[in-house]
């Protein structure tokens, strides 16, 4: 059962003109340690920030349903597996919507998909709930 959906289109040049202008400022304000880590081993950092900018915008879109407010930029926090996919993590008000979102007797899936064809980054984020999968 699909929970929420979420899209959102980034020009990769807006958020190079907000690192220019507000530095390690906006990139903290934004971007866990883990993804401020992983973009320093990309050969571009403002496109890896980018993707990441429009999944959190994503994420909260797929979330808005939830009622709960002040989700933080933070609390949605993108993580690539191994092969290089990637996956949401959430925590504090992001993860209360999610909950709240997610009826009982069911596990939340949070599924996304990045994409991009510079200057323009996407991401699509779809919740869902299943029965008996629990998705880590």
């Amino acid at each position: 059962m699909i929970l929420g959906i979420g899209t959102d289109l980034v020009d990769e040049r807006r958020i190079q003109r907000s690192i220019e202008r507000f530095g390690d400022r906006f990139l903290d304000r934004i971007f866990t340690d883990a993804e401020r880590a992983e973009a320093a081993t990309r050969g571009s950092a403002t496109l890896y920030f980018s993707k990441r900018f429009a999944a959190k915008e994503a994420v909260y879109k797929a979330l808005s349903k939830s009622g709960v407010t002040g989700l933080g930029w933070r609390e949605a926090e993108v993580i690539n597996d191994r092969s290089g996919a990637p996956h949401i993590r959430l925590k504090g008000q992001c993860k209360t919507a999610l909950e709240s979102l997610t009826p009982e007797g069911y596990n939340p899936v949070v599924d996304i998909s990045l994409s991009d064809e510079p200057p323009y980054a996407i991401a699509y984020v779809v919740i869902s709930a299943r029965i008996g999968i629990q998705d880590d």
